[in-house]
């Protein structure tokens, strides 16, 4: 008999298939480990020179990217850990666009330094103090290095906007700059407000064609519809538009109304059946038979009367009865019961038409020439609308419909009526056209006043446009930083950990030697000749990736983002100052700071990238005990069972 030991302490309290991991071996040191797997798949796509990611993700879709933000967001990650630095990425990406692939990587190196400190005997927590108080100095050291003069920037003036957006752009699509920013600077200048603080980021869009190549990019002031109109009228000036979002067609019911007749006979045995169910309802119950049935009769009764009254027994009069006794056909006339029934059914067509073109006649009325259905566009109104000269189209996505309503100023209505003129937008241009064997439908404003502005990118293949999008989107995410008006100092501590903030110092290493590794220098020499320069006092002083030589990049004409310590706050622009190498030493308790500055080549990096990398890094660590609980449902299925060998 084998004997089995009951659990103890934690694990005794906690239902069957729970895990319990505690300590510095099985809990802190493995989350760090975990972490340190995650940040080496991303660190060698950190850069311009960084390599591609193919992932493929639980919908079997192909993603071909060297975007961590978009590699991490794929994979699922599963570890509690490694989810942390996940998030850090994320909300590196969305507050300020780009810079999540080093806080991730960041954080990792981070996360390895400290995990060398704590086997030396530290613990935790006093690596924790050190890291924070290290990233309050670090932020000291980048307002330091702001660039004399470059806080003041007029974010309209084009040349200026493609001069700092370089930096952003090249990190994605390193030497297609040149081309990009040029059409990216426009796009967010046309849509930008008279308040530049209230740039939003959605109204600059993006339309992927495939053909082409990059200098056939082009700007729309205005949205271009991936789709083609509907009818014969293709083009459209000057033009007020409607816009439906519950489609233009006849309105049914929710639930079926159909009723299947297959000749004239049964047309007409209907008519019959229902009269006999209003007269035994009027004997039954002695009282005129419902409001409802009273007048689905009285219609069919005038309808016989009207056109075929020498066939029809009219011995009870119209008023005090609501049914009449239906004749067969009269003798001589074979055809009685289907001219009734054709009588109907056309009467009933000739309804529904008149009051289909009605509706179409009042939108046309209005001023109206152009009208937007958000669902389906029903023959018959289609048939309309080519009478009244209106072009027709469909936008089936509700969100690209508020932003076609934002471009146009138009308002929604909910179902197919006459407008009011305030409810009318307007489009100098709407047009169908062709580019790249695609047509679509180009929605211009020329006159100013472009809410949306859309960058047209033109590309080989689905993989080269979505590097590109995302190009264009760091691009948009560097604007709406410079438009910012606030500024916030960054919070000074004197008093630091000198083994942790020497590791948070060593940390920085990683930047320039992964950069240096994946442009395919020697990490080694860069490293020695970049504290050779430093050294001497040339801390403008960066490597230059073409030519692999150190270069005083300060006079390069190149630009990036420095964000400071907390929201509210204002972006300031530093010369090549795209990465801090702080080296903190410390001699008799005094700190003593030196900063290394890169070439804007190698990576952006920002504030936040830095705070939310130590934040993440700091999170894991305060970690010391990992409970986990059973995964719900049965076993998994093996997909191979039930396989043959073969």
């Amino acid at each position: 008999m084998v004997f089995q030991m009951k659990p103890y302490g934690v694990q005794s309290m906690l239902k069957e298939g729970h895990k319990h991991l505690s300590g510095l071996d099985q809990a802190v040191l493995k989350n760090i480990d975990a972490c340190n797997h995650l940040s080496t798949i991303t660190r060698t796509s950190l850069g311009p020179n960084g390599m591609n990611k193919m992932v493929i993700n639980h919908l079997d879709k192909l993603f071909v990217t060297n975007d961590a933000a978009t590699i991490v967001n794929e994979l699922k990650v599963q570890h509690p850990a490694a989810k942390i630095l996940v998030l850090a990425g994320k909300a590196q990406q969305e507050e300020i666009g780009d810079g999540a692939n080093l806080t991730i990587s960041f954080a990792g190196e981070l996360l390895q330094n400290a995990e060398d400190l704590i086997r030396m005997g530290l613990h935790p927590s006093e690596i924790i103090s050190g890291y924070t108080k290290a990233i309050n100095k670090t932020a000291e050291i980048l307002d330091e290095l702001v660039e004399k003069g470059s806080d003041t920037m007029d974010v309209r003036n084009k040349d200026q906007v493609v001069t700092r957006m370089k930096a952003v752009v090249a990190s994605k699509q390193f030497g297609q700059e040149e081309i990009l920013c040029p059409r990216i600077a426009d796009a967010c200048i046309q849509v930008c407000p008279k308040n530049p603080a209230n740039f939003n980021v959605d109204n600059v869009r993006v339309a992927k064609l495939l053909g082409g190549g990059l200098r056939d990019c082009t700007i729309v002031r205005g949205m271009v519809l991936k789709n083609d109109a509907i009818g014969s009228i293709k083009r459209m000036e000057k033009a007020k538009i409607a816009v439906f979002a519950g489609g233009v067609d006849t309105s049914a019911t929710e639930t079926k109304g159909t009723v299947l007749i297959h000749s004239a006979e049964q047309l007409v045995l209907k008519f019959k059946a229902l009269e006999m169910f209003v007269g035994n309802a009027e004997k039954a119950y002695e009282s005129p038979p419902s409001y409802m049935f009273w007048h689905l009769w009285r219609d069919v009764r005038e309808v016989l009367l009207d056109d075929h009254g020498p066939y029809l027994d009219q011995s009870n009069p119209l008023e005090g009865a609501p049914f009449c006794n239906l004749l067969g056909p009269v003798e001589g006339m074979a055809g009685g019961l289907s001219l009734v029934a054709a009588t109907l059914l056309e009467n009933y067509a000739k309804t529904e038409e008149a009051k289909v073109e009605e509706l179409i006649k009042a939108v046309a009325d209005s001023g109206a020439k152009v009208i937007v259905s958000g669902a389906a566009v029903g023959e018959m109104a289609l048939h309309f609308c080519e009478r009244y000269k209106l072009m027709v189209l469909k936008i089936s996505s509700k969100f690209e419909l508020r932003r076609f309503c934002r471009t146009t100023g138009a308002v929604a209505l909910l179902k197919l009526s006459q407008p009011n003129p305030d409810d009318l937008g307007y489009a100098d241009f709407v047009s169908v056209e062709e580019i790249g064997g695609v047509r679509v439908t180009i929605v211009k404003n020329e006159e100013g006043g472009n809410s949306v502005c859309t960058v047209v990118l033109r590309g080989s293949t689905d993989s080269i446009l979505d590097d590109l999008e995302r190009a264009v989107d760091d691009g948009v995410n560097t604007y709406k930083e410079f438009v910012q008006s606030t500024r916030c100092d960054a919070y000074v501590t004197l008093e630091l950990d000198q083994y942790a903030i020497a590791k948070f110092a060593e940390s920085f290493e990683m930047v320039p030697k992964t950069l240096a590794e994946n442009a395919g220098l020697n990490a080694m020499v860069i490293i020695s000749s970049l504290y050779a320069e430093h050294t001497a006092g040339n801390t403008k002083v960066g490597i230059n990736l073409e030519e692999g030589v150190c270069k005083d990049v300060s006079t390069m004409n190149m630009w990036d983002l420095h964000v400071t310590n907390l929201l509210p706050r204002k972006l300031l622009v530093v010369s090549f100052d795209i990465l801090i190498y702080s080296i903190f030493t410390v001699k008799k308790n005094i700190h003593v700071f030196s900063s290394i500055d890169f070439d804007v080549l190698f990576k952006c990096l920002w504030f936040f990238a830095l705070k939310y990398a130590a934040d993440a890094a700091c999170t894991v660590l305060r970690v010391d005990q990992i409970i986990m609980a059973k995964q719900a449902g049965g076993p998994k299925r093996d997909p191979a069972a039930g396989m043959d060998e073969d």
